[in-house]
């Protein structure tokens, strides 16, 4: 599943016309560089949510996406604001969509540059032996969000750390492998569908899972940049990229 529903309120104007998922990036739209990743992994169906300008995705994706190097991956599309009026933000949407969905799937943003990024097949077949409810990626802390998202211990699992924990915090990278589980009770209480339209965030539901010790992690060494603001990506388009290759502890 990828993300494309939201506003992108600190891109505007240039997502006043066009939804930031599909910003072109060094010649292709933004979205198209995970769906090119995905097909050199053999994933084969994607599911796009879509809100802000939505009808602009499918209409520029259509049915179907031909990789570069000649695999096709069928596209779907939740299509939260037909729906609803109103993208239901990460976790609302997942419930939505979860009916489609496979029992382990890959989720990732579709605003987030990783072009070095492999959804690699032996991934998720780790993740499925482990029988943890999601595995993390996880970046150095970019200079507008210092602070990070989650801690990470010895044994690859992913902590939810107290404002006073001295330990290390990590950058969630909004790529993850899950399991639908995650989004069923005692994690998640939305229905699944979402038939009410029920806006939720992602992160309590990991929260919730990290205290379970059900959440692992990994740290991503490539380049990463979340293409937040004109400036972000006039950079991406110039060649520069954040990302810097972390000391784990």
């Amino acid at each position: 599943m990828l993300l494309a529903a939201g506003r992108g309120e600190r891109m505007r104007p240039l997502t006043d016309t066009c939804p930031k998922p599909l910003l072109p990036v060094r010649g292709r739209p933004l979205l198209a560089w995970h769906l090119e990743a995905l097909a050199r992994a053999g994933v084969r169906h994607v599911l796009i949510n879509t809100a802000w300008l939505g009808g602009q995705v499918p209409a520029t994706l259509g049915d179907a996406y031909r990789a570069s190097d000649g695999a096709t991956v069928a596209l779907t599309y939740s299509m939260e604001g037909e729906d609803f009026g109103r993208a239901l933000e990460t976790a609302g949407g997942i419930a939505r969509a979860l009916p489609r969905l496979a029992p382990v799937f890959w989720l990732a943003a579709g605003d987030v540059f990783m072009p070095d990024f492999a959804f690699d097949p032996a991934a998720r077949a780790r993740f499925v032996a482990s029988g943890a409810l999601a595995h993390l990626w996880l970046v150095p802390n970019p200079p507008h969000h210092p602070r990070g998202d989650f801690g990470l211990d010895s044994d690859g699992r992913a902590l939810d750390l107290a404002p006073d924990d001295p330990r290390p915090r990590w950058t969630y990278a909004t790529v993850a492998l899950l399991r639908r589980e995650l989004f069923l009770p005692p994690w998640c209480d939305i229905p699944p569908g979402n038939p009410e339209g029920i806006g939720a965030p992602l992160a309590p539901v990991l929260r919730r899972a990290m205290s379970a010790g059900c959440v692992t992690a990994e740290i991503w060494s490539g380049g990463w940049t979340d293409v937040g603001t004109p400036e972000r990506w006039a950079q991406l388009n110039r060649g520069d990229m954040h990302g810097a290759r972390p000391k784990v502890p």
